[in-house]
């Protein structure tokens, strides 16, 4: 035989090579099975041991979970038990991109997902945010990072081109965000030049985080925030300060002439929406303060109302006539964004002098009319505060205002408030409690930990206008009922970003429906619901289904990853991911039909004044007609539901503690 006269060297040669051959060939077979979108790895970043590993997914759960927030809800439900306390080293907390993610010509994708159990709702909660980071974090090859344990001492992680590593974040502490920022792109200079420095993208946390304000957000980009649930606070309990990433890979894409196509389509229905093209770039999300007061649903003085007299003082109109920054507005647009309703401002008139991002809608909401305060300037540099003490804007507002008729109704005892004067429509007052607050500061310590536990403390929990203890939003139920029954039903606590029932019942998109009618509700909430999921899962800006819907969604996530997606696919992955979350809370805390309410007040005291004057929420006429709609019994996914879904995996431990229903 040929093969016997071969030497033993020469043998052994062509078995290396053969299986050098093979191990190419795998190699290649490995990443031709990867779908485009998708960078191929994921961080598994262990703190209490310093170490890190790389990790790649299964394709069926990519095309079953896509991204962001529903491959953090699978993640937390595989790896975490539901009851962890939030800060507990147990707990984890997963920060994902999308397919979408950092692709040229998918509007507003340039944004990131947290997602971890809340240290203020104690359910699981994503946290959604835009700016530049998450686009980076896949240039730098890394679909998503899972963080776990934790360090013994401030660490951060630095992510480059696809290799990551902790480092020392002694110094760091206690900095805010914007001095951890440049410090660290300093340091970084030294290594990486100073060109590839300054462009270089940070996410890190304040001295909020630091101090585990229930709170606390991460801030990324200076000014851009994943604020709501105290996913800073998680960070800080790990000891994690910061993650900063830097890469230049690009972004794969499976079918470029159809994603050509299909980018081309909804580019054009961007530019078509006058909300999209015009009030949006023009006005920011501040447009809305008029609007939504013109309806009498703007939350006033602790929704004891919702018609704020001075509104417009506050408004988007008067902020780009007063203190809009054109310069900085510019550094504030999101990666990829043809919207641009970012705004950078700039107050030069003492006492408030600063600059920065926003303030948005909700923020000039929750520091305007909910706290009776209608100064442009002293709501701005609260704003301005929260970005750089690493806050959520919309529950710090919005806690203030419950401290404020706390103290109006004589709960709360004057040594408590150091002499300052805590009264609506005091200016001071947001200044200095949002300091007070970040530090964990005399009567600061109580507002860290929300409007829920302030308001029990002192002995008024009726006063918190709450959801599964996360603050409401900028929006009075009471004039506006489907959007009520969101509130309600929100797996993550009081948000208007579960499903925006404003769209169709104050804004006419798609179309325009009667505000006060219940009838129809149940459906067109848990249909919005569902979109809205696999949105926060693409990841992209919830602002463009002012122009597109699921068929658009489908089109570009079909041509980017190769694989074929209808609008009713679009939906689907939405409903599993809205059971997935509700299984999880349910194994938390028993979630289901206790939950999904309301604050009394809006349940039963009727809208004083204004176009919804003697309208409460009927929430009860509503809510059997969504759970019919969800295949749920009293707010609990059912066995027969779970399995339509492919959740069969979350039976068993359901059955076991009970909690399955029929």
């Amino acid at each position: 035989m040929h093969f016997a006269m071969v030497s033993i060297r020469e043998t052994c040669i062509y078995i290396t090579y053969i299986k050098e051959i093979f191990c190419i060939t795998n190699a290649l077979t490995l990443v031709e099975r990867m779908p485009g979108g998708y960078m191929g790895k994921i961080l598994r970043v262990n703190l209490t041991k310093g170490k890190i590993k790389e990790e790649r997914l299964p394709e069926d759960v990519l095309r079953t979970w896509i991204g962001g927030r529903g491959l953090g809800v699978y993640i937390m439900l595989k790896e975490v038990d539901p009851k962890v306390d939030p800060f507990s080293p147990d707990n984890k907390i997963i920060i994902l991109t999308g397919p979408l993610v950092g692709i040229p010509g998918v509007p507003s994708s340039g944004r990131w997902a947290s997602v971890t159990k809340s240290p203020l709702t104690n359910t699981i909660h994503d946290s959604q945010c835009g700016g530049k980071f998450g686009p980076e974090l896949k240039f730098a090859g890394v679909d998503a990072i899972i963080i776990e344990g934790a360090s013994k001492k401030p660490v951060y992680l630095w992510i480059h081109d696809g290799k990551a590593e902790l480092r020392d974040a002694k110094h760091l502490w206690g900095k805010d965000t914007h001095a951890t920022t440049n410090i660290i792109k300093e340091e970084l200079s030294k290594e990486i030049g100073a060109d590839e420095a300054k462009n270089s993208k940070v996410l890190c946390i304040g001295p909020a985080g630091e101090n585990l304000s229930r709170i606390a957000g991460l801030i990324s980009d200076y000014n851009r925030a994943a604020g709501r649930g105290g996913h800073g606070a998680v960070f800080g309990s790990k000891k994690l300060k910061a993650i900063a990433v830097r890469g230049h890979a690009k972004v794969p894409i499976a079918n470029e002439a159809a994603f050509k196509d299909a980018a081309a389509k909804v580019m054009e229905k961007i530019k078509k929406s006058p909300i999209t093209s015009e009030a949006l770039p023009k006005f920011g999300t501040a447009v809305l303060v008029n609007i939504i007061n013109q309806h009498g649903i703007y939350p006033t003085r602790n929704f004891q109302t919702g018609v704020f007299p001075e509104a417009d003082k506050t408004s988007g109109e008067t902020l780009v006539a007063t203190i809009l920054d054109k310069e900085l507005t510019a550094e504030e647009i999101c990666w990829g964004c043809p919207i641009g309703c970012a705004r950078g401002t700039r107050i030069t008139t003492p006492p408030w002098t600063g600059e920065g991002g926003g303030p948005e809608y909700e923020t000039t909401w929750a520091f305007g009319a909910q706290t009776g305060t209608s100064d442009l300037a002293a709501i701005s540099k609260a704003n301005y505060l929260c970005n750089e003490l690493g806050l959520d804007t919309i529950s710090m507002g919005h806690t203030i205002g419950t401290l404020m008729e706390l103290v109006e109704k004589g709960k709360v005892p004057k040594e408590k408030l150091r002499g300052l004067r805590v009264t609506w429509g005091s200016p001071e007052a947001l200044v200095e409690l949002t300091w007070r607050t970040a530090y964990r500061s005399g009567i600061g310590d109580d507002l860290a930990e929300g409007a829920l536990r302030l308001a029990q403390k002192y002995g008024a929990p009726e006063l918190a206008m709450v959801v599964r203890g996360q603050e409401l939003p900028a929006y009075d139920p009471r004039g506006a009922q489907g959007h009520g029954l969101a509130y309600a039903t929100s797996n993550r606590g009081g948000c208007h970003l579960r499903a925006y029932l404003i769209a169709p019942e104050v804004l006419g998109v798609p179309e325009l429906v009667d505000r006060f009618k219940t009838e129809g509700k149940g459906p067109l909430v848990k249909h919005f619901q569902d979109v809205f999921a696999t949105i926060d899962s693409l990841v992209v800006c919830v602002f463009t289904c002012f122009a597109l819907w699921s068929e658009d969604y489908a089109a570009l996530l079909s041509a980017v990853t190769g694989w074929n997606y209808t609008a009713a696919d679009i939906e689907k992955i939405g409903e599993r991911i809205y059971n997935a979350e509700r299984v999880f809370n349910i194994l938390a805390f028993g979630d289901g039909r206790q939950y999904d309410t309301l604050p009394k007040r809006l349940l039963e005291e009727p809208m004083p004044e204004g176009p919804a004057k003697g309208h409460v929420t009927r929430l009860g006429e509503m809510l059997d007609e969504y759970y019919k709609a969800r295949g749920w019994i009293d707010g609990r996914p059912t066995k027969a539901k779970l399995t339509e879904l492919g959740l069969d995996w979350l039976i068993t431990p359901l059955e076991k503690k009970g909690l399955l229903p029929g």
